[in-house]
């Protein structure tokens, strides 16, 4: 018997460029979109941390350092 997943659906809207370069990234790993930014979401919300949630979090650092500079 299989196991049924509950799963929700997020719409967001984004730029004729970035659906370009989504595309065109999806076809290099022969993936679909979908499936794409689904790998994506994961490593996003991996216990693990991923380079990419090192970047956010430098970038936050960062930019707070500089609002409090600013402030």
């Amino acid at each position: 018997m299989e196991k049924i997943t509950n799963m929700a659906a997020i719409t967001f809207e984004i730029s004729d460029h970035q659906l370009e370069k989504l595309q065109d990234l999806a076809r290099l790993h022969d993936i679909s979109p979908a499936e794409l930014l689904s790998a994506s979401f994961d490593d996003l919300l991996s216990p693990q941390k991923s380079e990419f949630t090192t970047a956010i979090d430098y970038i936050l650092e960062k930019n707070f350092e500089l609002y409090q500079r600013l402030a």
